[in-house]
């Protein structure tokens, strides 16, 4: 039977420790430790330029593409490093999926976006493309919207429905951690009132870590909070604990105005 300190092992999914990065000579993150649970929503907060964004491209190592990006330390996936050399970084993303600040849809119709990546992982029967891009949809909460209009241009879309699109794209391939950044700044309330209810729900299938600026937002929607100051995680709880009752100044600061 697991003691309480190895139930709480079980639970993270995504184990950062000690992670230093740098753009060239300048050093963006300081020996950053974070846990991440499974099933959870993780709000990244804090001001522009904190690091939060940097911190969370590390975790599907999108940052590879940036010239003169480095990096030390470890973030353990699954118990595996996943900064290593070794690791097969299109079969990671696959697993960590991403939604970007602006939605980015390809030129292509409603249906071709949703499959992209399964048509990319080997996927060719058509009938089960169909099936994985209706069960994605629905997750995305869009299938209502667009049932009817699969085949038209992605570009016809709002820019809430494209965002959800872009979601629908990422857990078609069945990820098990979706990292997204800002994904309401460019969406008018509506919208991202849908994208906030979204989150909610899909964190029953995945863990999701969300960069936000808006503090109501992530008082909303996560489990947790973690708070970013030049560079340095200066506190990580959950998220009413965050909001309530910091137990840094910074914290406390940055919440309630003081600065950022």
């Amino acid at each position: 039977m697991l003691n309480n300190a190895e139930r709480e092992r079980e639970q993270i999914i995504l184990d950062v420790f000690d992670l230093d990065f740098f753009y060239g000579k300048k050093q963006a993150l300081f020996g950053v430790t974070a846990p991440i649970k499974r099933h959870t929503v993780t709000a990244l907060i804090g001001p522009s330029g904190c690091g939060k964004s940097t911190f969370l491209r590390c975790m599907n190592r999108m940052n590879d593409l940036i010239e003169g990006a480095s990096f030390t330390g470890s973030v353990l996936f699954n118990n595996d490093n996943i900064l290593n050399d070794s690791v097969d970084v299109i079969q990671l993303r696959q697993k960590v999926g991403m939604v970007f600040q602006k939605s980015n849809p390809f030129p292509k119709s409603i249906f071709e976006n949703v499959v992209y990546g399964l048509r990319i992982a080997g996927q060719t029967n058509k009938k089960k493309l169909l099936e994985l891009a209706e069960q994605s949809l629905m997750q995305a909460a869009l299938f209502d919207e667009v049932k009817d209009r699969m085949y038209e241009s992605a570009y016809s879309l709002s820019g809430g429905q494209m965002q959800r699109l872009c979601i629908a794209r990422a857990i078609a391939v069945r990820p098990e951690i979706i990292l997204m950044d800002e994904p309401c700044s460019a969406l008018d309330p509506r919208s991202t009132a849908k994208i906030e209810d979204l989150i909610s729900n899909l964190k029953k299938d995945y863990t999701l870590l969300i960069v936000t600026h808006n503090m109501q937002q992530a008082a909303r929607v996560s489990d947790e909070t973690a708070f970013f100051y030049e560079g340095k995680l200066v506190e990580m709880a959950k998220t009413q604990l965050i909001f309530t009752n910091p137990s840094k100044t910074e914290t406390e600061d940055y919440i309630t105005g003081r600065f950022g």
